[in-house]
């Protein structure tokens, strides 16, 4: 199945390494920016993590960065 998707890319990694997973990082980031966030609701906790995320989005080079830390290779990006 993941030779017939050649857009797919698979990393196969040990059951455990929170340092070969680049979504650690990101996580991280998240709870760092969010250590002194008052927030009344769930409701405001969900909004303010969905912006942060959002924002992190089309910061190409910090997401590539955590791709990077990891020994892994950003993606390609496929031109017209």
């Amino acid at each position: 199945a993941i030779a017939a998707r050649s857009w797919l890319r698979v990393y196969r990694l040990p059951v455990y390494a929170p340092e070969l997973n680049p979504v650690e990082k990101v996580w991280s980031t998240m709870k760092a920016s969010l250590a002194n966030l008052a927030v009344r609701t769930a409701t405001d906790l969900t909004t303010a993590v969905k912006n942060r995320l959002k924002r992190m989005q089309y910061r190409h080079g910090l997401i590539d960065g955590y791709l990077t830390g990891t020994g892994l290779s950003p993606p390609t990006s496929a031109g017209p």
